[in-house]
C-alpha cells in the first residue's frame, strides 16, 4: 500500500471525515486478500483510484470516497454465505448500505460502489469513475495477494544471480 496518499491534501480533504468514522476504522479488524486489511486495500483503492479519476477528467472526490467505501462490510468473506447470491453479488449492496448510514451517496458514488465487481457479476458500471474503481480494485487485490511471493522470488533470484561473482574479463 502506498503511503503517499497521507501526504496529499485534496485527497485527504475529500476522505478525511470517511476515515474519522468507527465504520471505517473496523475495517482494520478484517484480512481482506492475505496480505492486507480490508481497510489498507480499501485506501489504496481509493488513493490509486482518485489518481486516475484526476488524470483523465473524473469526478476525484466522488472515486475517493466511493473507493474508500466499496468494500464496507463486516464478515469474512471466504466464509460467509448468503442465501440471496454470492459474496461478489452481495457485498456491494451491503456496502452501499452501511456507506448510506455514515454519508450521503450521490448516484454516482453508489454505482462505483454497487459495480465494483462487475467481471464477476452482470450489470456493467455506468460512469468512467466506475469503471476506474472497478480496475483498480482487481489490481490491488492482486498486487496484495502476490505481493509476498514476488518478494520472495525476487530476493532468491538476487542471491542466486547477482550475488554471485562476475566474470572480469567480459
Amino acid at each position: 500500500m502506498t503511503e503517499k496518499w497521507q501526504e496529499d491534501s485534496e485527497y485527504m480533504s475529500y476522505v478525511a471525515d470517511l476515515l474519522e468514522t468507527e465504520a471505517v476504522k473496523k475495517l482494520a479488524n478484517f484480512v481482506q486478500h492475505m496480505n492486507s486489511t480490508r481497510l489498507e486495500h480499501s485506501i489504496s483503492v481509493s488513493y490509486y483510484s482518485y489518481k486516475l479519476a484526476k488524470k483523465w477528467g473524473g469526478d476525484a472526490r466522488a472515486t475517493a470516497r466511493a473507493g474508500l467505501l466499496h468494500d464496507l462490510f463486516y464478515y469474512d468473506w471466504r466464509t460467509t454465505k448468503f442465501d440471496e447470491g454470492t459474496h461478489a453479488y452481495m457485498h456491494p449492496r451491503i456496502a452501499v448500505k452501511n456507506a448510506e448510514k455514515i454519508t450521503e451517496l450521490n448516484d454516482l458514488e453508489r454505482d462505483i460502489i454497487l459495480k465494483h465487481m462487475w467481471g464477476a457479476t452482470i450489470a456493467p458500471p455506468r460512469y468512467k469513475e466506475s469503471y476506474i474503481v472497478t480496475m483498480v480494485d482487481k489490481y490491488c487485490a492482486v498486487k496484495e495477494a502476490s505481493e509476498p511471493m514476488t518478494q520472495a522470488m525476487k530476493a532468491k533470484w538476487q542471491q542466486r544471480f547477482w550475488h554471485k561473482q562476475r566474470p572480469t574479463h567480459l
